[in-house]
């Protein structure tokens, strides 16, 4: 933590633009919907860990390849991507270790990256809502506002914006790092499921530059008793870089932490 601590200030005397206090109001009709979200995405079932397969499209400039992806997450926050392309394999993995993220990514030459601490901010399961959205609802840290309904990508929405607060760390500190965990969740006006999220993500050496990434959910099926989406589609920037079709979903599978281990 004092790691963290120190380089969230080195970026806060880089860019002091972000020393703007952030507003901690929570709106309770926003935790309504948000509670309404998990219990339309899992009911009743309480979910300790999920693995999805499929086949996965990766889109980086000039190169458009189809694999496979197997993605993998704990409720504890613990999550796993691995994508086999003909150009090689490609693998994502986070932990949240006594409440401390830490990830790294991997690419066709085996070699493993560490993650920047400003990009671990947001939740590491982007990939299922259910635990994400639980996540959100769960955490006491949690400052929900009810932005309102309105149209995205077509479907009418209701948007709500989350971001966490952080009473124990200094003012300057505490505000860039609820800018770093906010998340806009967009609800399917009549189902309550989440159809979007989005949140930013930012270069290695840079946590004042916002680059936006958007999440979108569509064919959702009940896989026991939880909504599970099918498709799944990232977009960074505006433009589409992953495009994922689950064939298969498995919930509570007693999966451990050691599969999610940071190399």
């Amino acid at each position: 933590m004092h790691l963290l601590r120190f380089g969230l200030l080195f970026c806060l005397l880089v860019h002091p633009s972000v020393w703007a206090q952030q507003t901690a109001t929570t709106s309770a009709q926003g935790v309504v919907l948000l509670q309404q979200a998990l219990g339309a995405l899992a009911g009743t079932t309480s979910l300790a860990d999920v693995t999805l397969t499929g086949t996965a499209r990766r889109i980086a400039g000039s190169d458009d390849e189809t694999g496979t992806a197997v993605l993998k997450a704990l409720s504890t926050g613990d999550a796993r991507m691995d994508f086999s392309f003909p150009s090689g394999q490609r693998s994502e993995a986070r932990t949240n270790s006594n409440n401390v993220p830490a990830g790294t990514w991997t690419g066709p030459d085996g070699k493993a990256h560490p993650q920047s601490q400003h990009n671990l901010m947001t939740d590491s399961s982007w990939f299922f809502p259910a635990l994400t959205v639980g996540r959100l609802v769960s955490s006491q840290n949690s400052s929900v506002l009810l932005v309102g309904p309105e149209t995205r990508n077509g479907l009418s929405v209701v948007h709500l914006t989350v971001s966490q607060r952080f009473p124990d760390m200094p003012d300057d500190i505490a505000s860039l790092l609820q800018h770093l965990s906010q998340v806009d969740v967009f609800l399917d006006s009549p189902t309550q499921l989440p159809v979007a999220l989005a949140f930013n993500q930012h270069p290695d050496n840079d946590a004042g530059l916002d680059i936006p990434a958007e999440v979108r959910f569509s064919d959702y099926r009940a896989v026991n008793g939880v909504q599970v989406p099918f498709r799944i589609q990232k977009y960074l920037n505006n433009s589409l870089i992953l495009d994922i079709q689950i064939q298969t979903a498995t919930l509570s599978s007693s999966l451990t932490a050691s599969a999610f281990a940071i190399q």
